[in-house]
């Protein structure tokens, strides 16, 4: 049988025009004298007090880099940023996987800048345990949010952070109130009842629960619940609203159980839909009422203070726990004694001591 022939409309690849090598190396060099002229730290404080969303990013960036010069760079930029800082509301908002975070928040964030405020989401990612990477996309997940012109969206992985926050959360808060908003969202990674870092770093911790899972049993469960400012029940739609008036019924009973907080304000417990867009403009009201009776008694200014001196000790224990590691002797020393911990021929206690015996005599 003969062969077919090729039909004439078939189409052919045509080699385009390469460009010359004089023209792909000057393009190279160009692209390397780019990289060497960083901004200065004096660049980058100007262009985030103006609002700069590409330079606070980078700035960010320089925040979480682990690179001896770029946090150096970026302890410079904070101490600049800090007198800006500290004029924002902190909410944090946490609840369990599936609870509908995302698209709480993207509602929730609206209803803010609707008033013309402006927010900055920091939403944390979870990284792998194994091959430490994250998805970050919770952008892909609020996609109305992000063409707001009153708002920004950092997704950032937790690493190894716990508490279900990122290791530098803290001053990316910072850099963003510099940056001139004035209202920011946290959003954990949501993990369950471990989440309590969140709670030392803002102003107003919001928890979001789901109908039907548990609920007369989780609200008298001590641990994030009673650091919760509101409890929230999300999903109040497509006939899930029994469920969710059930479980609003159930938390709020429990909090009756729960000592008066230090603020002297009793937690409220509401139902929304998120989808919908119903129930979200209480949750709003709720907290500018709660921010006006804490700044009104001071109580505000304290918590605040409190923060401050629970991060001055956290970032004392990183550090000491970053140098102690980095000790190229006690690196040496712990392979040994790990090796006689795992043959149990020491304890991990005993070992311990020995190491940090030998890190005292190193300084």
């Amino acid at each position: 049988m003969p062969a077919k022939k090729s039909s004439a409309r078939t189409l052919k690849e045509v080699d385009g025009a390469k460009p010359s090598s004089s023209l792909r190396d000057t393009a190279v060099q160009q692209f390397k004298k780019q990289q060497r002229k960083a901004p200065s730290t004096d660049t980058f404080v100007k262009h985030i007090l103006k609002g700069d969303i590409s330079y606070l990013s980078r700035a960010i960036t320089l925040v979480e880099s682990t690179r001896s010069a770029d946090q150096q760079k970026a302890h410079h930029i904070l101490e600049k940023c800090l007198p800006h800082a500290n004029q924002s509301i902190r909410i944090g908002i946490t609840g369990v996987p599936g609870v509908g975070k995302s698209t709480f928040i993207e509602a929730f964030a609206k209803c803010f800048t609707q008033k013309n405020r402006k927010v900055a989401v920091l939403a944390i990612d979870p990284s792998s345990t194994i091959y430490k990477g994250s998805i970050l996309g919770d952008k892909t997940r609020m996609e109305a949010l992000v063409k707001d012109p009153n708002a920004y969206i950092r997704p950032s992985p937790s690493g190894d952070a716990l508490g279900g926050v990122a290791r530098k959360t803290r001053e990316s808060i910072i850099l963003c109130e510099a940056a001139g908003f004035d209202t920011i969202f946290i959003e954990t990674v949501g993990v369950g009842q471990n989440e309590t870092a969140v709670h030392s770093m803002v102003d107003f911790f919001l928890l979001l629960k789901l109908g039907g899972a548990g609920d007369a049993l989780q609200g008298i469960k001590r641990g994030i619940i009673e650091m919760a400012d509101a409890i929230v029940i999300n999903k109040a739609d497509q006939g899930n609203q029994k469920a969710t008036e059930l479980a609003r019924t159930e938390f709020s009973r429990a909090l009756e159980l729960y000592p008066l907080k230090d603020s002297h304000w009793k937690p409220p417990v509401s139902t929304c839909s998120a989808v919908c867009n119903q129930g979200i403009e209480p949750v709003y009201e709720t907290i500018i009422r709660y921010i006006s009776l804490v700044k009104k008694s001071g109580y505000f200014d304290k918590h605040r203070e409190k923060q401050n001196n629970y991060w001055l000790r956290e970032t004392v224990q990183q550090q000491l726990s970053h140098e102690f590691y980095q000790n190229k002797i006690v690196q040496q020393a712990l392979k040994k004694y790990a090796k006689a911990v795992q043959q149990s021929t020491m304890t991990p206690f005993k070992a311990a001591e020995a190491l940090l015996t030998l890190s005292k005599e190193q300084r």
